[in-house]
């Protein structure tokens, strides 16, 4: 058996090729992490720039409370039109023999100065920097709100994966079940006890089920595809899901407990009221914008005509400055603010709305499928006593084939059954952890 790979080697092959593609073992915890991890789904890398983005206006926000020094260093020579300026040759100086000359230069001048500003009194940028926080506090609640929205999703792309899975394995039993069958109906035939119609019967049933087998198997390839691109891998990787599609209960918990914890918990209500937050310090700043604002500044240098006979230069003083009339600006910006900070109540209230309608339907949504499995189950366990009860009626020769046909019906649709109330099961799981905002 080792002699193929070496002959393949020897004709040059690349080791690659001769590598066998070991498919993913994937569990739903595992999907999760790999699709909230940092190089994970899209949304959650867009969310982390968002982030970052918030952060650097944050800082530019600060800028303006802290000092801004700055560093200069000039030299020119120049000449100058004193005409120009209206010192021409008329004009009179009491100096016996000088006379003013209208063209002076060249002359060189140097100047190498450090200039420092501050803000002392400015209460329209403090606020505008609180805001700016409150806008990062936003922006690492989309972060979390986002990390959720990707687990749910990637939760129910896992249980979609899982439930093509368990109809693929339902299939493949059905179709042993139908082999078994027309087995039966053979042998019934080569007894004399049998006719040939009850073995078309049962090859019928044997080619739906190898249909259904096909389609099902397409479904879980799809299923899977779209499982890789929530979380974000290469779509030509293989997957082997280790989680089975079971029926796991949840501790019961009360419509008040449910609310309570997901007005506490929800990352998007949380992000909201930062928003909202973030609007009021950013309406306060535009009042605040026709305060007297205090700032000083300094400025320290050497002036000449060059480094040999430069002298030492100061400048020192503190600015105040009033506004007086902008044309309106500020009234204007000020509405503008205040109709953006009413924007955002309006919105937080519409999502605590939302946050109660979603715990509702989550909770409703459970219970209606906790109800439907138990159900699901029930008819499975009796469609699979009809089905053996046929069976033994028909080799007693007592019964049909037809009635083992139709057992064999309503047994493949209590499987059926049975996985699509698992799956909505899964799904109102989902649904309820990221209403309470704790699907991860």
């Amino acid at each position: 058996m080792r002699v193929l790979p070496l002959l393949l080697l020897a004709a040059g092959l690349p080791a690659q090729e001769l590598s066998v593609k070991v498919p993913l073992e994937l569990s739903l915890h595992r999907a999760i992490e790999m699709a909230t991890s940092p190089e994970g789904n899209t949304n959650v890398q867009l969310s982390a720039e968002g982030l970052k983005q918030a952060e650097t206006r944050q800082a530019q926000a600060k800028s303006s409370l802290l000092p801004d020094l700055e560093g200069s260093f000039n030299t020119r020579s120049q000449t100058t039109n004193l005409a120009a300026m209206g010192l021409s040759e008329g004009f009179v100086i009491p100096i016996p023999g000088f006379h003013l000359p209208t063209f002076v230069g060249p002359f060189t001048t140097m100047d190498a100065r450090v200039s420092a500003t501050q803000s002392l009194f400015d209460f329209s940028s403090i606020r505008r920097y609180q805001a700016s926080k409150s806008g990062v506090a936003a922006a690492h609640g989309d972060v979390a709100n986002t990390r959720e929205v990707v687990s749910a999703n990637v939760a129910k792309a896992y249980l979609a994966a899982q439930k093509t899975q368990t109809d693929v394995e339902s299939a493949e039993a059905n179709v042993k079940l139908s082999e078994a069958v027309l087995q039966q109906a053979q042998n019934q035939k080569d007894a004399g006890t049998g006719t040939g119609i009850e073995v078309t019967r049962a090859k019928v049933q044997l080619a739906n089920d190898r249909q259904r087998l096909l389609d099902a198997q397409n479904q879980r390839r799809a299923a899977n595809l779209r499982l890789l691109r929530v979380i974000g891998l290469r779509l030509d990787t293989e997957l082997r899901l280790t989680d089975k599609l079971e029926y796991l209960p949840v501790d019961a918990v009360t419509l008040e407990q449910a609310r309570a914890e997901a007005l506490k918990q929800r990352p998007d209500l949380k992000a909201q009221q930062d928003r909202e937050a973030q609007a009021r310090l950013s309406a306060d700043a535009t009042k605040m914008e026709r305060m007297p604002t205090v700032a000083a500044f300094a400025d320290y240098g050497s002036l000449g005509t060059g480094f040999d006979n430069s002298l030492p230069t100061r400048t020192y003083g503190v600015s105040v400055r009033v506004p007086i009339f902008d044309g309106g600006r500020k009234d204007a910006r000020r509405a503008e603010s205040a109709s953006q900070y009413r924007q955002e109540k309006v919105r937080t209230n519409d999502l605590k709305e939302q946050v109660e309608l979603d715990v509702r339907l989550a909770l409703d949504e459970l219970q209606s499928a906790e109800d439907q499995v138990k159900v699901a189950r029930e008819g499975l366990s009796l469609a699979d006593e009809e089905l053996t009860q046929a069976r033994r009626r028909y080799d007693a020769g007592v019964a049909n084939s037809l009635e083992v046909t139709d057992a064999q019906t309503r047994l493949e649709r209590a499987r059926d059954n049975q996985t699509a109330a698992l799956y909505l099961y899964g799904v109102a799981k989902v649904d309820l952890a990221q209403a309470t905002g704790r699907p991860q």
